[in-house]
């Protein structure tokens, strides 16, 4: 449970993840009424800030979104797993299977691209990583005395698929549905991807430990706060009363935004366009698999909304949620319903009845390995409770992140890492696999791959002065060559 924080405390708070292991990162406390509990006396302050002599404009707006959402919410319990949006990798230069997958992407904020990699080497990768964990004993993972999701970040598996060819080209794919928003001077490249170093996923069926409820992931708290999403007004349409305006696909305003103000266990400190994974495995619905939301802009505006309002009369079932039983808050209060300083955004069917999580929380369709499975940084997420399949539910846990400077900053301290084969900097210090037995070097990379993966590792110089690139993709590869040490 977590306790209301004094707010001097909050104010300095650093959670940093030095003494963290990967057991407090994977497996957070239960979400249920108390996420409700107030927060500091400032959060009620900023809820009024928020929405300082708007108060009926934003009630006309919560009452369009909760009619919104009840038709919403019965087209994905009808149309479950179908309804996310699917493309074959050899279909990405087709301009009708593109459009089409485009529209329904931007909708629903999650997808599948077939066959991004051969079944084959998805599963030679597979067969990799467990003669690799087979050979370092001192390996660490979650939870420790039968792993799931194993602390490696440097396994060749890991580094050979990072540095795919086909995976850089279904991330800059991905990638491609953001848009700048008429800001042609900002820094970012969605052309160049910024390899993360993440971890992975072994799950063996009967597995109960690794289920982790409805969240979303890059902060909580910090998408109401001015020092956090504020600083981009990523939010702004919704918080004045026009969530129908308010485009996810902006990526220009979410360059200055802080999403780990309190250093939390399992932050994530760069922008990720889409959280993604490649799949090592023939994994279908209830089988230990991913769970969505395909909601995105009105389940995000839903929930930044709803600490702004109240029910009525606490009755039951659709008496409950209908529009004209909630109303705006009499008094701002500190509550932030399922965000609490240094975790991520928790969503339950308690706090967020009008999302009906218990029917629009869909499987991914069945995947094979090979499969590339995206999902926008604001969509809401989840794992099964329990893997009922047959066998393992694996996973290489691969993110869309474009060139930015702040991801390039990032990658600056990530290739010290790799160097070292110490946990990527978002993790939990240590030696890591410093002295793992087969893992793979940077002079493996610089020998063995395309100059695009070097370039996405922080290897290579990016070549800022080719002939006929775009001014504004010129100065983001500058600047990221200046960042990265190479000679401009």
């Amino acid at each position: 449970m977590h306790e209301a924080i004094p707010d001097p405390i909050v104010k300095g708070l650093v959670l940093g993840p030095d003494s963290l292991d990967i057991n407090n990162l994977l497996h957070p406390a239960p979400a249920g009424a108390e996420r409700s509990q107030p927060l500091p006396s400032r959060f009620a302050e900023l809820k009024a800030r928020l929405i300082r002599g708007n108060g009926e404009q934003l009630t006309q707006s919560w009452q369009r979104l909760l009619k919104s959402l009840q038709g919403e919410t019965e087209t994905i319990k009808a149309s479950g797993s179908k309804i996310i949006p699917e493309i074959a990798f050899h279909d990405l230069s087709n301009v009708l299977s593109r459009t089409e997958f485009r529209d329904k992407l931007r909708k629903r904020g999650v997808a599948v691209i077939r066959g991004v990699v051969s079944e084959r080497e998805a599963l030679d990768w597979k067969e990799l990583l467990q003669r690799y964990i087979r050979s370092n004993s001192s390996t660490k993972g979650f939870p420790s005395d039968n792993p799931t999701v194993y602390e490696l970040y440097w396994s060749p598996a890991q580094v050979l698929a990072r540095a795919h060819p086909n995976v850089l080209k279904a991330q800059i794919f991905l990638m491609s549905h953001w848009h700048r928003g008429g800001n042609d001077s900002a820094l970012i490249s969605t052309t160049l991807p910024v390899a993360y170093a993440d971890r992975l996923r072994i799950r063996q069926p009967g597995d109960a430990g690794f289920a982790l409820g409805p969240h979303v992931d890059s902060g909580s708290c910090e998408r109401w706060e001015e020092n956090g999403y504020g600083r981009g007004a990523v939010y702004n349409r919704i918080f004045e009363g026009h969530w129908e305006d308010y485009d996810p696909w902006e990526m220009t305003c979410r360059l200055p935004v802080k999403s780990d103000l309190y250093n939390g266990a399992g932050g994530c400190s760069v922008f990720r366009m889409f959280q993604g994974w490649l799949s090592m495995s023939n994994t279908g619905p209830g089988e230990g698999t991913l769970m969505v939301n395909p909601l995105l802009g009105k389940a995000t505006a839903y929930f930044l909304l709803r600490p702004f309002f109240q029910p009525k009369e606490s009755l039951t079932g659709s008496s409950f949620l209908h529009h004209d039983n909630w109303t705006l808050e009499d008094q701002s209060t500190a509550t932030l319903q399922g965000a609490v300083p240094s975790n991520c955004q928790e969503l339950n069917p308690l706090l967020h009845p009008h999302l009906r999580l218990e029917s629009t929380m869909v499987h991914v369709p069945r995947v094979k390995p090979g499969d590339y499975v995206a999902w926008h940084c604001d969509t809401i997420h989840g794992v099964d409770k329990t893997h009922a399949g047959n066998s393992d539910s694996s996973v290489l846990y691969i993110p869309a992140c474009p060139l930015t400077e702040a991801n390039a900053e990032y990658l600056f301290r990530q290739r010290e890492t790799f160097v070292k084969g110490t946990p990527a900097p978002d993790y939990p210090s240590g030696e890591g696999e410093s002295h793992h037995r087969g893992r793979l070097m940077t002079d493996y990379v610089m020998e063995n791959t395309s100059r695009e993966a070097q370039q996405a590792m922080g290897l290579t110089k990016y070549d800022s002065e080719l002939r006929g690139l775009p001014e504004k993709e010129r100065q983001i590869l500058r600047r990221a060559n200046q960042i990265l040490g190479f000679a401009s």
